[in-house]
């Protein structure tokens, strides 16, 4: 049941990222995004068999919304959702509907360069975290503990570095300059959720003081 579940899920999660990029391009012809579509695909796919294998059950504990959720948290997601999905409509208007920007295809293979390294860091991250949920909670029901294995023993949120790179890729393979604007927008979101989440952990959850004193940087090691 689980399984069939999570193949709903990522079909729709795939399904979703086709409509909000192709809905502003109006055409079905832009190939970078379907080499996009294809590629979140594969991702999608690679890192649920990764999480399968590793960190099973965060699989299902990413699939629900838990109750305990800190409320802070719920503003910014309804804040950070829609800056999200404009960096795609962005892109749709811009490199294809309206052409306001051209960018040369050199870039896009930069693009792929920045997408990997931080999906992969964002998967790691994961992997060594089962609670590593979607929400910002004190996951007591789940035994929550400080993780500090993997990516986590050299910065305290690697998963939000590698869902910066996500973030900062996209304009790059779409093809598209305006779209940087709610990238670098979607990035510094991910920078003050780092900072409301780290400060909470401090003030909740046993241990993580000490760790954040082994582990002095949050994203970026010699920089924050």
């Amino acid at each position: 049941m689980e399984t069939i579940r999570l193949a709903i899920y990522l079909l729709a999660a795939v399904v979703v990222y086709a409509v909000v990029i192709f809905w502003p391009a109006g055409r079905l012809d832009w190939v970078a995004g379907w080499l996009y579509v294809g590629i979140i695909a594969l991702n999608h796919l690679a890192n649920a068999i990764y999480l399968k294998r590793v960190n099973p059950e965060l699989i299902e504990a990413r699939l629900r919304m838990s109750k305990g959720t800190k409320r802070w948290d719920i503003v910014w997601g309804l804040f950070f959702g829609p800056v999200l999905i404009s960096m795609y409509i962005v892109a749709g208007f811009d490199a294809v509907r309206f052409e306001w920007s051209t960018m040369s295809a050199l870039y896009w293979p930069l693009g792929l360069i920045i997408f990997l390294p931080g999906t992969m860091l964002f998967s790691w991250s994961m992997g060594v975290n089962p609670f590593f949920e979607k929400t910002v909670r004190i996951q007591t029901d789940r035994g929550h503990r400080v993780i500090d294995t993997g990516p986590y023993a050299f910065v305290r949120h690697p998963g939000y570095l590698g869902f910066s790179g996500w973030c900062l890729s996209a304009p790059l393979l779409l093809a598209s300059w305006w779209a940087f604007a709610p990238a670098i927008l979607s990035v510094i979101g991910l920078v003050v959720r780092t900072a409301l989440e780290d400060r909470t952990l401090r003030q909740e959850l046993d241990g993580y003081e000490a760790y954040a004193k082994r582990v002095r940087y949050r994203l970026l090691p010699g920089v924050w």
